[in-house]
């Protein structure tokens, strides 16, 4: 399995316009099917010669004529009800009544703008809340429902074409999102299945009136095996496709499966471990900027515990932290702790002669540069962040304002051509390049079926590029330290390897192990490192550090 179907694009980020309708569904008036869909129709002959969402449906399939007995009631406690915008209608006169609740309309709604507009969860659903007025279990309820359809939507897919007896990508988009989210919530929570069914039949109504028949037909069948019964059936064999098995299994492209495993030495035990970590919902983490919060206190004061690791991370059990008085006063920000101890790991590192210039090449949206830039502040030393995209620039600026850093809003690669970022000038450079993010696709679920190996070759001659820059702006005796939010081999060991050999400059590396907390595990042979979701509780990120001679 390589990933969801989804509208094609011709480039990442272009946004779709509209859904363009596919009209795998034939609209109302479908005929009754096998009554293990719903209740028999007197008089109804059963027909259990097509498979069971292909089967014509009728009313009791949810179909088009209105009926008083339909079920609305069963969805969990604290669910509210949405507004006569998502659907509601006059049914013999009675007053309009919402099509479905209200977090699971956000969440259908979070879901669609993903694969419709190419947006991101992680930005679209907190509006959403905010508008809708969302708190407390619903707000949860919503982001749950969210977040987990995105992450196994790959395998979802999988049980859809399935149940439905035709290809995923031949349900129009509307209804395969709606389907996507009740088949979440029927094999991955603890909603009964009959409210999930009901709840996403009444969803379909409201987004695709034709097709309620169809949508209940599939979801029932969903029912019919739990999760692990549908991987069984689906799933290749572990003995002969061992990739295969953990792609559709966990819920992963098979290109990634495949990266993971080698960038973890072929160890397929532990790649496994990987994926379940993957899908499970990650912690936020507070960064304490030193200097200005003390991270024992700071847990003391949101309610949270000291990071394992970090010196400098805070655990949040839950809640909004941009709420919080600490993060908006700029004591602190939200941050992982794989980020944090990247960074600090740079600022550790033993340095012979000046330390008062320091640069972070590819500086937004701004964590690392609040970081380093409250550490230089301890240290008396000055920060230059740079960043290429005008409106992140902006947010660097916003991070780190109070603290010792200059902004440049220009390109990194520019060392050498632009006066303000001269060459053999800084004493410790960082270089957080752009890559692939699949170190923290917990993180970011939608990006794990919107990255595709093509998108390699560009991003790691930007990588090279931009660590040839850093070389070039060290001062003789400097630092450079590389990190991405990747652990994929060719844009970690192989990008720094070739980028130290083509730079025509003499590097050494400083091995990265000692910088990094005593006892940390699983840091491997050195001299880089890669943190891992499974073995560390962060991101899986990857640091190099590099000594210009």
């Amino acid at each position: 399995m390589t990933g969801p179907s989804r509208p094609d694009r011709p480039v990442e980020g272009e946004r779709q316009r509209g859904y363009a309708r596919e009209h795998g569904d034939r609209p109302g008036g479908e005929r009754r099917g096998d009554d293990r869909f719903g209740d028999r129709e007197r008089g109804a002959r059963q027909r259990s010669d097509r498979p069971a969402a292909d089967r014509r449906a009728g009313d009791r399939f949810g179909g088009d004529r209105e009926r008083g007995d339909r079920r609305g009631g069963d969805r969990p406690g604290g669910d509210r009800r949405g507004g006569d915008r998502f659907g509601g209608d006059r049914r013999g006169g009675r007053p309009a009544r919402p099509a479905v609740d209200l977090p699971r309309q956000i969440a259908y709604e979070a879901i669609a703008a993903v694969h419709r507009d190419d947006a991101y969860a992680n930005l679209v659903l907190p509006a959403m809340l905010r508008e809708a007025g969302l708190t407390g279990r619903d707000a949860a309820f919503a982001t749950e429902l969210t977040y987990g359809t995105l992450r196994h939507t790959g395998t979802l897919d999988a049980i859809v074409t399935d149940a439905a007896g035709r290809d995923v990508q031949r349900i129009d988009p509307p209804v395969r999102d709606a389907l996507r989210l009740g088949a979440y919530q029927i094999l991955h929570t603890r909603v009964p299945a009959h409210a999930a069914v009901s709840s996403t039949v009444d969803l379909v109504r409201s987004v695709g009136p034709g097709a309620t028949g169809f949508a209940n037909a599939v979801l029932r069948e969903i029912t019919s095996r739990d999760a692990d019964a549908w991987v069984a059936k689906l799933a290749p064999s572990q003995e002969t496709d061992p990739v295969g098995h953990l792609a559709l299994a966990y819920s992963h492209p098979q290109w990634i499966v495949r990266s993971f495993a080698e960038a973890l030495g072929g160890d397929m035990g532990e790649t496994t471990r990987l994926l379940i970590e993957d899908n499970e919902r990650p912690p936020v983490h507070l960064c304490a900027r030193p200097g200005l919060a003390d991270p024992v206190a700071l847990a003391d004061e949101v309610g949270g515990a000291p990071g394992a690791f970090s010196p400098y991370a805070v655990y949040l059990p839950g809640g909004a932290p941009g709420d919080l008085a600490a993060v908006a006063d700029g004591r602190a920000h939200v941050q992982d702790e794989g980020s944090q101890l990247v960074a600090d790991a740079l600022a550790a590192a033993p340095l012979d002669g000046p330390d008062g210039r320091w640069l972070d090449l590819c500086a937004g949206p701004g964590g690392k540069s609040g970081l380093l830039g409250a550490l230089a502040a301890t240290r008396g030393a000055r920060l230059t962040a740079v960043e290429v995209a005008e409106h992140r620039a902006r947010l660097v600026e916003q991070a780190t304002r109070g603290l010792p850093v200059t902004v440049l809003n220009t390109d990194g690669r520019s060392v050498g051509s632009d006066p303000k970022l001269p060459e053999g000038h800084f004493d410790r450079v960082l270089v957080d390049a752009p890559c692939t993010g699949l170190g923290a696709l917990r993180r970011r679920p939608e990006a794990r079926w919107r990255r595709q190996p093509s998108d390699l070759p560009p991003l790691t001659r930007l990588q090279r590029e931009l660590l040839t820059a850093a070389l070039r702006a060290a001062r003789p005796g400097g630092l450079v330290a590389y990190v991405t939010c990747s652990p994929h081999v060719v844009e970690t060991h192989v990008t720094v390897t070739e980028a130290a050999r083509r730079c025509g400059l003499g590097v050494d590396f400083v091995d990265a192990r000692p910088l990094l907390p005593a006892g940390m595990p699983g840091l491997g042979d050195g001299p880089t490192v890669q943190l891992w979701p499974h073995r560390h509780g962060t991101d899986a990120m990857f640091l190099a550090v590099l000594r210009r001679n």
